[in-house]
């Protein structure tokens, strides 16, 4: 348990609780769910230019990272697809990858297909599945990543499948991977810095070097995360959500108006399906963002009347959205059960699939989520390994 390793070093409940949502982060789980110590240790075991446990923004957001390797990428003449959905992997007579379909038609021939969607998505959305029923043995192939009924071409008992099919088993355990997701993602536009009662901004309003980290609020006791995760498994969010607070534009100045800032809220806990079924709608939405808003506003005076605009993201949006199942940043849970050997799958965790040529290299794969590219690399090299003997 994180409580356990976190009493052994420090003796501040605060900064217990502080550190301990890193053993929450993205999970649907309390600090008191045991695993969950595992999570903690995964987002400190890593370096950022020789500090270990020291995270590092990416100056231009996220998507300038998506661009560097873009960039690094056509740089060695590697020609990328943008806006251009694929539908479904071609296979070979001989069951083999050879490519990906587009949902305009187009084929884009390749001896070897990796994919960085979650798991879900490759293997239950993309790809084609042997199964069983009624007695008769059938090809599905969903016709594109939109949940969509699959096609399938039925054979007759006796038959053998035709080849380049994903196993029972394999397809079971895919479906059967945990994404539960706890998160909502509020992105905040405002007018102003936000000044804090434990620390006010100084008079010229610059940013202060609070302002340039990570800020914890409703973390003052551990107790607190477990109750906020006790709502939630009911299917209520948070009355006093966990938020983790950041404010992008102090570092980099460029994202906002002069004098203007944009804040980004990681908050938890709240369920992807609520209570008796109601849905995620505009009202459970705002709902929400203003029980955030509220507590932000007890921490520092004046927030609310500071925004200027807000983007809303729950779950089922961000499943939607960036096709993280479940909503989920990890592409599933990082409990015990689902890492090491068993990500994604028992025997499936050296990247390769059982689609041959068919390599999964997104978080879904070991060593699971976070941004270091560790999967992504790992399954590279086992693709060239795989490459050269083609």
């Amino acid at each position: 348990l994180p409580g356990q390793i976190l009493d052994q070093w420090f003796e501040s409940e605060p900064l217990k609780a502080t550190l301990a949502t890193d053993a929450v982060i993205g999970a649907m789980a309390s600090p008191h769910t045991p695993g969950s110590g595992y999570v903690l240790l995964h987002h400190v075991m890593g370096e950022l230019e020789g500090r270990r446990g020291a995270w590092g923004y990416v100056a231009g957001g996220m998507g300038a990272l998506s661009q560097a390797i873009a960039r690094a990428a056509a740089a060695q003449g590697v020609h990328i697809f943008a806006e251009k959905a694929v539908c479904h992997v071609l296979l070979g007579r001989d069951g083999r990858a050879q490519g990906v379909a587009l949902q305009d038609g187009t084929e884009v021939r390749s001896k070897l297909v990796l994919s960085n969607a979650s798991p879900q998505i490759t293997f239950l959305e993309l790809t084609p599945q042997v199964w069983s029923a009624r007695g008769c043995q059938g090809l599905g192939v969903v016709a594109s990543p939109s949940r969509a009924a699959p096609l399938t071409a039925g054979l007759c008992p006796g038959l053998s499948p035709p080849p380049g099919g994903l196993p029972v088993d394999f397809v079971q355990r895919i479906r059967q991977v945990d994404t539960r997701s706890p998160v909502t993602k509020i992105n905040v536009a405002v007018d102003q810095l936000p000044s804090f009662l434990a620390a006010p901004n100084a008079r010229d309003g610059q940013p202060l070097p609070h302002h340039q980290c990570s800020i914890h609020l409703n973390c003052e006791g551990t107790h607190l995360l477990h109750q906020a995760f006790t709502e939630a498994a009911h299917g209520h969010p948070s009355s006093r959500p966990m938020i983790e607070l950041c404010i992008p534009s102090a570092l980099d100045p460029g994202l906002a108006p002069r004098g203007c800032h944009v804040v980004s809220l990681f908050t938890q806990y709240t369920p992807a399906v609520l209570a008796g079924g109601q849905p995620w709608d505009e009202q459970a939405r705002n709902a929400y963002a203003d029980t955030v808003f509220d507590c932000i506003e007890a921490y520092a005076p004046g927030f609310k009347a500071s925004v200027i605009g807000r983007d809303i993201l729950t779950p089922p949006d961000l499943e939607r959205i960036f096709g993280l199942p479940g909503g989920n940043i990890f592409h599933g849970g990082m409990s015990l059960d689902q890492l090491y050997f068993a990500r994604p799958a028992p025997s499936y965790s050296g990247y390769r699939s059982p689609i041959p040529s068919l390599y999964l290299c997104g978080s879904g794969a070991h060593p699971g989520g976070g941004v270091m590219g560790a999967a992504g690399r790992n399954a590279a090299q086992v693709a060239l390994e795989d490459f050269r003997r083609l």
